[in-house]
């Protein structure tokens, strides 16, 4: 099962959209499960279910790239140069398929799969929610692969 797969099925197993996220790099963090649902526990749904505030599938690519792109001491200013770079770059190409980035304007405009987001195409994803996780994921993992072809 690929990443974009699976973190399909973990949504459909109740997981929210920012644990479905992260939950499908689970190898790459090193971090138990119970570890990453805890984290992303309070992003789903706009943070709460508020579905006022960021996509809740970009809060989970947040939570990937926080782990993959470190800043863990608060005197290193070019690690926190470094996680910015990465989310910032996340959130622009995310905006880029969808327009969007907050929940309840991504629910009010409700996209579609397309060309954009072919992942969501190939897994015949028709909810809302199961679009914008699979596409978190699709570019997720194309950053990733950019980086070790650097």
């Amino acid at each position: 099962m690929d990443r974009c797969e699976a973190a399909f099925q973990y949504h459909k197993a109740g997981y929210n959209c920012a644990q479905a996220v992260a939950l499908a790099f689970e190898d790459l963090l090193d971090v138990p499960e119970t570890v990453i649902a805890a984290a992303g526990g309070g992003f789903g749904g706009g943070v709460g279910g508020s579905r006022g505030e960021l996509c809740g599938a970009v809060s989970g690519g947040v939570l990937v790239l926080g782990w993959l792109t470190p800043h863990t001491n608060g005197a290193d200013a070019e690690g926190k140069k470094r996680t910015y770079a990465a989310v910032k770059e996340f959130r622009r190409r995310f905006e880029e398929v969808f327009g969007l980035t907050c929940c309840a304007d991504l629910l009010a405009a409700h996209p579609q799969p397309d060309e954009k987001n072919p992942a969501a195409l190939r897994l015949g994803v028709t909810a809302h929610c199961d679009n914008m996780i699979v596409t978190a994921v699709e570019i997720l993992e194309t950053m990733l692969a950019e980086r070790t072809a650097d």
